[in-house]
């Protein structure tokens, strides 16, 4: 399974106005934002994949997420994720289920190149 992640974060920024020099005018700037979290890991030989939209990216996000694959990986397979150095790749509190296997983003012991 090939795995991913992105965000939506929209950015604030307030508008501009004309105004005399020297003063300081008021600008009205929408405050009222939230963030996105999607998660998805997709098989391509198989056509299946799991995708979840979440509020927040932190540990319980990413153990959700895992569990979330775990049911999409067809029975006597395995699921191997390569994943970056985030807080919450690599936390010692994930639970990670028996049908996934993590890797890390960059793994030079597995190069043969590196073994020559």
């Amino acid at each position: 399974m090939v795995g991913g992640r992105s965000e939506d974060r929209p950015e604030n920024k307030a508008d501009t106005a004309l105004a005399k020099r020297g003063t300081r005018p008021r600008v009205t700037a929408d405050l009222r934002t939230r963030s996105a979290w999607i998660f998805g890991a997709i098989c391509p030989a198989q056509g299946k994949g799991a995708a979840l939209v979440l509020p927040s990216c932190n540990i319980h996000a990413m153990n959700v997420h895992l569990q979330e694959i775990a049911q999409v990986v067809a029975s006597q397979s395995h699921a191997v994720l390569i994943l970056d150095q985030a807080a919450w790749h690599t936390s010692l509190k994930l639970t990670v289920p028996a049908n996934i296997t993590i890797m890390p983003l960059r793994s030079p012991e597995l190069n043969p190149v590196e073994n020559v």
